[in-house]
């Protein structure tokens, strides 16, 4: 059905449950599973799912980078382990929605599978979350897991 599914992920557990759906989606198949991290640090303290722990506002570009590395390395490994043949990582720079939104275009995805919730802050709910925005917004499939 798709040749190429985009899963951003940011280590919450909506994130997880997003990636577990997207695997079940493309099983059998020859499906792309490109996987999506953008680092932001958080101004508050949150233990991720695949054992990496949120960054503070103060951590430089190079550690986040390098605990992105870290968690979408984590991730492609557990979609791996579900089934998917073929796991493309991105990690990329830039405010999430949109980033999502460029990187889903450059990679040709037939559908976007997102949380319907991250690890962002009150903010989020003042200015619409990241999985509204996407949906809104995409050119393709946006399939968005509670």
């Amino acid at each position: 059905m798709f040749k190429s599914v985009m899963v951003p992920v940011d280590g919450s557990e909506h994130a997880r449950k997003a990636l577990e759906v997207a695997c079940q989606l493309i099983k059998d198949s020859d499906t792309t599973l490109h996987i999506l991290h953008i680092p932001e640090a958080l101004a508050h303290e949150t233990t991720l799912i695949w054992g990496i722990g949120a960054v503070k506002l103060e951590t430089t570009q190079d550690v986040l980078e390098k605990n992105g590395r870290e968690l979408i390395d984590r991730a492609s490994r557990e979609a791996t382990a579900m089934g998917a043949k073929h796991v493309d990582t991105t990690l990329a720079q830039g405010e999430p929605s949109r980033t999502i939104l460029e990187q889903a275009k450059r990679l040709s995805a037939d559908a976007i599978v997102m949380g319907s919730r991250g690890l962002g802050d009150f903010s989020s709910l003042v200015v619409g979350s990241v999985s509204h925005k996407v949906s809104h917004a995409a050119k393709c499939t946006v399939i968005t897991v509670h």
